[in-house]
C-alpha cells in the first residue's frame, strides 16, 4: 500500500499540479499548507502516523514544484536548486531516526528528477525547455516534435537505456529490506520512468 501510494504520490500529481500551478500559481502554493496540516493531523493518530508521515515528504516535493513550476520555470538551471529545498530538513530527519518514510520518498523524487534532469543535459534538451517555458501551449508543438526528434538519435536512446537501468537498480534494490520506508523510496524511484514514459507520449501525440 505505501509503495503503491508513493507512486500515486509522484505520478498523478504531476498531471494536477502541473496545469494548476501554471494558472494559478498562488493557490498551488498555498496547498502545500493544507497538506502539511493534513499530514500532521494524520501523523498525531497511531493508526495513520506513517500516512501523514509519508504525506509529509509529499508536501516538500508539493512546495518545490510550486515555486519552481510557478515562477522560475525558465531558467532550468535553478530546477534541482529549488526541489531540493526540503533536503536538509530529510537528512536531519532521517539522521535522527524520524519521519523515514515521508524523507525517503522524498529524497527518491528528488533523485528521480536529478537524474531525469541530467538527462536532458547530456541529451541537449535544455535549449527546448527554454523554449517551451516562453511560448504559448499552443504553439508548443514544433518545439516538442523537436525535441522528440534529439530523443530518437542513437545517442539520446542510449542515454535514454542508461538512464531506465540506473533508476530500475535504484528502485528495485532497496524492495529487498522490507520495510515501509524502502517502499516509499522504491516507489518515487520507479515511479519516475512512468512520469518520464508519460511525458515522452504526450510530447510525441503533441
Amino acid at each position: 500500500m505505501v509503495f503503491t501510494a508513493a507512486v500515486f504520490l509522484v505520478t498523478v500529481p504531476v498531471f494536477i499540479e502541473a496545469p494548476l500551478v501554471r494558472s494559478l500559481p498562488v493557490v498551488s502554493l498555498a496547498l502545500t499548507a493544507f497538506w502539511l496540516w493534513l499530514s500532521l493531523s494524520l501523523m498525531s493518530r497511531s493508526s495513520t502516523r506513517f500516512w501523514g508521515d509519508l504525506l509529509l515528504g509529499f508536501s516538500w516535493s508539493w512546495l518545490a514544484g510550486s515555486l519552481y513550476w510557478g515562477w522560475l520555470r525558465w531558467e532550468p538551471l535553478l530546477h534541482i536548486p529549488v526541489e531540493s529545498i526540503g533536503l536538509p530538513f530529510a537528512l536531519v530527519g532521517l539522521r535522527q531516526g524520524r519521519g523515514k518514510i515521508g524523507n525517503l520518498f522524498y529524497l527518491g523524487s528528488l533523485i528521480g528528477t536529478a537524474l531525469t534532469d541530467a538527462y536532458f543535459y547530456i541529451v541537449g534538451l535544455i535549449p527546448y525547455w527554454r523554449q517551451l517555458m516562453h511560448v504559448d501551449p499552443i504553439l508548443a508543438s514544433p518545439i516538442l516534435q523537436s525535441a522528440i526528434e534529439q530523443v530518437q538519435t542513437p545517442w539520446g536512446q542510449g542515454w535514454a537505456v542508461i538512464l531506465a537501468l540506473v533508476l530500475l537498480v535504484l528502485g528495485i534494490l532497496p524492495l529487498r529490506q522490507g520495510k515501509l520506508h524502502h517502499w516509499a523510496f522504491s516507489g518515487a524511484i520507479l515511479s519516475t520512468i512512468l512520469v518520464d514514459i508519460l511525458f515522452w507520449i504526450a510530447a510525441a501525440a503533441a
